[in-house]
C-alpha cells in the first residue's frame, strides 16, 4: 500500500510506525493508495482524516494512524510521546474554564476552546479569538482580541504546535 501524508500530518504518520511513505501538500498530485491528511482536507483517493487541534484530536490520530501497522500503539506508548510537552499533558482531558467567555471565529478553533472549557458566547464576550488568517476582518472589534497562528505560521511538529496556541490561551484563565 503506498500512503501519502500532507507535511502538518506527517510527525503523527512518523509516530505512528509508518515507515514507508510519500509527503505532498496535495497528496492528489502523487500517485497512493491512501492519503493521511487533516479533516478539513478533501482528495479523490481513500483517506484517513485526522485532527490535529487538541491533545485528545492528536492522541486519538496517532493511535488511528497505528491501526495501519503491525503494533497499533497502546495508550502508554502513545503517552510517551507527550512526555516534554508540559501543555499538551495538562490538556489531555476538557477543563473547566466557563468563567471565560470568548466568541470564536473558526472550526480548528473552537475544539481547543472546548477543551479549555471556555463558555463560547456571541454576545457579551471577553475575547474574540480568531485565527491570524483572518486579522483583516476582525481588525476594528472593540474587544480584546487574540490572534492564534494558523496551521501556515506554526510548527509542523503537532506537539510544539498545541504548545504555541495553547500558550496564549492559557493568559486568558
Amino acid at each position: 500500500m503506498i500512503i501519502v501524508t500532507t507535511p502538518m500530518c506527517e510527525e503523527v504518520v512518523k509516530l505512528a510506525g509508518i515507515k514507508e511513505y510519500k509527503v505532498n501538500k496535495n497528496p492528489d498530485l502523487e500517485e497512493g493508495d491512501l492519503a493521511i491528511l487533516l479533516s478539513e482536507s478533501k482528495v479523490n483517493m481513500d483517506s484517513i482524516a485526522i485532527k490535529l487541534n487538541t491533545p485528545k484530536q492528536l492522541a486519538q490520530s496517532i493511535r488511528e494512524v497505528s491501526k495501519l501497522t503491525d503494533h497499533e500503539l497502546s495508550e502508554s506508548e502513545i503517552l510517551e510521546f507527550f512526555k516534554g510537552y508540559n501543555l499538551c499533558l495538562n490538556y489531555l482531558e476538557n477543563h473547566d474554564n466557563s468563567h471565560v467567555k470568548v466568541r470564536v471565529i473558526s472550526n480548528f478553533l473552537a475544539d481547543i476552546v472546548d477543551n479549555f472549557g471556555f463558555e463560547k458566547v456571541d454576545e457579551n464576550y471577553d475575547y474574540l479569538i480568531y485565527p491570524d488568517y483572518l486579522k483583516e476582518k476582525v481588525i476594528n472589534e472593540d474587544i480584546r482580541l487574540i490572534e492564534i497562528p494558523s496551521h501556515n505560521f506554526v510548527s509542523k511538529n503537532p506537539f510544539e504546535r498545541i504548545e504555541k496556541r495553547y500558550e496564549i490561551l492559557e493568559k486568558l484563565i
